[in-house]
């Protein structure tokens, strides 16, 4: 910076020599306002071209941003409501498929007690008909038995007590039966 300083007093004093003209002025105070001026007019008509295009791309790069996130928003809305819709379904189904297979399983036990009770009912009358069956065989082995022994004592005895007359009387009232009937 010193040396700019003083090439520019260096060409300072030439022009003030040569009798006015062209210098320059190193008051600071004043050549400051006017530089100043002179930079901020060059930024504004050079500079608002260039940050009125960034500007304008920056915020139009936000507004898209802004858009593309909306639309994302929407979209993962309406995902999310058709998922909440597919889950709404699906618990249904979940609860019909529960509901039958309740059905389907109190059917299943409703059908098996009932063949328990068919089972039942037939095995009492098969049972009640085996006991029926085998107390008339018993009766009549019994019958038979006691037709026997009756049959051998009255075997035994009856030539003891059979004599002539007795047996002519037993056969003609044998014959008087058989000639009633």
């Amino acid at each position: 910076m010193e040396m700019y300083l003083r090439l520019a007093s260096g060409v300072s004093l030439l022009a003030e020599a040569e009798g006015g003209g062209f210098g320059f002025n190193f008051d600071i105070l004043e050549t400051n306002l006017i530089n100043l001026s002179i930079v901020i007019a060059i930024v504004v008509y050079f500079g608002r071209k260039f940050l009125s295009k960034t500007l304008t791309e920056r915020r139009s790069a936000i507004e898209t941003a802004i858009s593309e996130a909306e639309a994302r928003k929407k979209t993962a809305a309406a995902a999310l409501a058709e998922q909440q819709q597919k889950l709404a379904q699906a618990q249904q189904e979940a609860t019909r498929i529960r509901s039958d297979a309740e059905t389907a399983a109190k059917k299943s036990s409703d059908e098996i007690l009932a063949k328990a009770e068919q089972d039942i009912v037939r095995m009492r009358e098969t049972a009640a008909a085996d006991i029926t069956s085998e107390q008339e065989r018993i009766i009549n082995e019994l019958r038979q038995r006691v037709a026997a022994m009756a049959l051998q004592r009255a075997e035994g005895e009856l030539p003891g007590r059979l004599n002539d007359d007795a047996q002519q009387r037993l056969v003609d009232r044998s014959i008087a039966l058989l000639s009633e009937g």
